[in-house]
């Protein structure tokens, strides 16, 4: 169990510390929102481009993990989205509702999970997922064009939804790395300092922004984001295991990753677009509550049992 406590501790160690400097004054009132504009526009973006102009291609090309994640990300989003259709949402509310139960926070929490449980190897697959997830942001993001958008005509959609994904720091900063990667050029000393600084505050001003933001007060009724929650946590992590173990036998570390990752509560993500698109985030805000605190139990029962293993 201390290898639980040891792993687990530190992440939650930093989202407690700020929601501690919330609650006291400490930190102000839009401390979250510039915390996480530091993170989503400089620090993330400078680590994922970090890894993949330093990995490349190859050490992220594994069809298996790829495949067993996305169809778990996938299969939830559909099964949460045709639900709240079915009860009278339209296609941009279900769509924050499957994107809520489908957004593992793979770059918060999923790289520093991965990083203290399965070592340095456990890196990749926090960055695959990342990729997979941002696919899953995509999706959504055109789903909630359709329908916000739908009174006008298809190419203003197009150019619209176009215009959302081209600006998304952290769907084009891995996307220069690789391509970065893929040429003959090496990058000039000072940025590739500047540039590992950024990506060195990524993980902790992360963690920190996460407990800044469950400190604010949600008007949502707790039952309306229980069944989302329990998708998140159970549903998709037995999809993910069920593709990656019995059907493709991926090995040990691989599925021992996509549980974690899978697992993992939903990320500030959907709230950040809901907000985007001034709509009501108070659902959201309380599925990443209460999976944050569920995924304590969960991940830390899943870690003391492969260990065991």
């Amino acid at each position: 169990m201390l290898y639980v406590f040891n792993v687990v501790l530190p992440v939650f160690a930093l989202i407690l510390i700020g929601y501690l400097c919330g609650r006291t004054g400490r930190l102000g009132a839009s401390a979250s929102t510039e915390l996480n504009r530091f993170v989503v526009w400089l620090a993330l973006p400078a680590q994922l481009f970090n890894f993949a102009a330093n990995s490349g291609w190859q050490s992220l090309w594994q069809p298996g993990f790829i495949t067993a994640f996305l169809v778990s990300c996938l299969s939830v989003f559909v099964l949460v989205l045709l639900i709240s259709w079915r009860y009278g949402q339209d296609l941009a509310a279900a769509s924050f509702n499957g994107l809520s139960a489908s957004y593992s926070n793979t770059g918060y929490m999923g790289i520093p999970l991965c990083l203290l449980a399965l070592g340095q190897d456990g890196l990749a697959p926090a960055i695959i997922s990342t990729f997979i997830v941002f696919v899953m942001f995509a999706l959504a993001t055109i789903l909630i064009e359709i329908g916000i958008l739908s009174h006008k005509k298809p190419h203003e959609i197009i150019v619209s939804v176009l215009k959302s994904l081209c600006t998304n720091p952290l769907l084009i900063a891995p996307v220069v790395g690789l391509l970065w990667a893929s040429s003959e050029f090496t990058l000039y000393d000072p940025f590739a300092q500047v540039i590992a600084f950024l990506a060195a505050a990524a993980t902790p001003c992360a963690l920190v922004s996460i407990g800044l933001f469950l400190m604010q007060k949600s008007d949502a009724a707790p039952s309306k984001a229980w069944g989302i929650s329990f998708a998140k946590l159970f549903i998709q992590p037995l999809i993910a295991w069920v593709i990656a173990g019995p059907i493709l036998e991926l090995p040990t570390m691989w599925v021992s990753a996509i549980i974690i990752l899978s697992a993992l509560p939903t990320g500030t993500g959907p709230f950040m677009l809901a907000q985007y698109y001034k709509a009501d985030g108070s659902v959201i805000s309380r599925v990443v509550l209460m999976t944050t605190i569920g995924s304590l139990l969960t991940l830390s029962l899943f870690l003391w049992w492969s260990n065991r293993v």
